[in-house]
């Protein structure tokens, strides 16, 4: 039987390895924008929640391919900050700002808190499925933990070296890709979607008529 091929509309190659490793022993194929050419297009992320980035992202980039797009949008809340950085988490202090530098900023802010329960924090991620422009399901995911006292790994990106989780006394950026793939909100999200995805003929049909 063929692959299932679908397009995950994301100019961040590691949040495309991270969903190709989820589906690797599966029959779905995960193909980049820049493996379709369409990494030139651009949308405007202007939803308020993650779940309307989401939709806008997958709806807009279906228009441009015969293939069923999946598309995320996720970030880090922060209880402290009073939900922030929130759906600006790419964008928060500024899109030219380095992440490490968006770290170290975010630290500095909550350096008064001593307390983990008062650094309580969690990753948040809706995933989204469309084709020919409308949006056929969404899921979310998140996990909880707090927010460090120090930048602490090398591995993941983003966020992920003040976001500790303590269940595995670890940060995201201490985690080898397989243990965060096995417990991340992206995992947790795009797991819930691609098994609601198995179960829509209209796409199974695809791959078994190819």
């Amino acid at each position: 039987m063929s692959k299932l091929k679908i397009l995950f509309a994301t100019g961040n190659q590691n949040k495309v390895k991270e969903v190709q490793k989820l589906v690797e022993n599966d029959e779905i194929e995960i193909l980049s924008l820049k493996d379709l050419k369409l990494d030139n297009l651009d949308v405007e992320e202007n939803g308020k929640t993650f779940e309307d980035n989401a939709k806008i992202k997958a709806e807009f980039f279906s228009k441009h391919t015969d293939l069923p797009v999946i598309a995320d949008d996720s970030g880090l809340v922060i209880d402290a900050l009073n939900g922030e950085p929130g759906v600006y988490s790419a964008r928060y202090l500024g899109e030219t700002l380095s992440f490490k530098d968006k770290c170290k900023i975010i630290l500095e802010k909550m350096k008064e808190l001593k307390s983990i329960k008062d650094r309580s924090a969690r990753f948040v991620c809706v995933a989204c499925l469309a084709k020919n422009g409308k949006i056929i399901l969404c899921k979310e995911g998140r996990v909880e933990g707090y927010i460090s006292f120090e930048l602490r790994g090398e591995k993941g990106f983003g966020y992920d070296p003040i976001f500790f989780y303590p269940q595995l006394n670890m940060t995201f950026a201490e985690m080898p890709l397989e243990e965060k793939n096995k417990i991340s909100h992206r995992f947790k999200a795009f797991k819930s979607l691609f098994e609601e995805i198995k179960k829509l003929p209209e796409l199974t049909r695809e791959v078994s008529n190819s």
